[in-house]
């Protein structure tokens, strides 16, 4: 196997591992994808995929972090989130890994939710109340942003497949 064969083969991985990594929070979706893409074409010498192709996927790519911020951040926000509720999201969505597709989407309402009651610092009737829409307006923005990455990704992918074969 010659070193051009495998640097498409390895490209083809990153994007695979990247569009999952758009679903699960540890790995850096899009910007992978983006990387593989990248090497795929500077395998080619560029000839299939243009340099201008290859910024607008950077484009896309760079649009697609501020989906993610933007999304968690608006969902949070719209509900009145405490920053301990935002850093609860996010440690809630590590913790959810370790119970698979489920948990990356229950973990991040259930870390929101103590966050909020630890900022509210109360169980009781309304503080429950207020806490619950935080875990639910965050997780709400995290699904939101997700599925946008998603369709940024197959959008990326789409493109970069016509510029490959046509």
């Amino acid at each position: 196997m010659d070193f051009q064969t495998l640097y498409y083969v390895l490209a083809v991985v990153m994007m695979v591992v990247g569009i999952a990594g758009t679903v699960l929070p540890a790995l850096p979706g899009l910007p992978l994808v983006f990387a593989g893409m990248l090497l795929a074409a500077w395998a080619g010498h560029f000839e299939e995929v243009s340099g201008w192709t290859m910024v607008v996927l950077a484009l896309l790519t760079l649009l697609s972090l501020g989906i993610d911020f933007m999304a968690t951040a608006l969902g949070a926000k719209r509900v009145g989130a405490s920053k301990p509720a935002l850093v609860g999201a996010i440690l809630g969505t590590f913790a959810g890994l370790a119970f698979g597709f489920v948990g990356v989407f229950i973990g991040p309402f259930v870390g929101a939710l103590l966050g909020e009651l630890y900022w509210l610092r109360g169980v009781g009737g309304r503080e429950l109340g207020q806490a619950t829409r935080v875990g639910l307006g965050t997780w709400l923005g995290i699904v939101v942003g997700t599925i946008l990455k998603l369709g940024v990704a197959f959008v990326m992918v789409g493109l970069f497949a016509i510029a490959w074969f046509f």
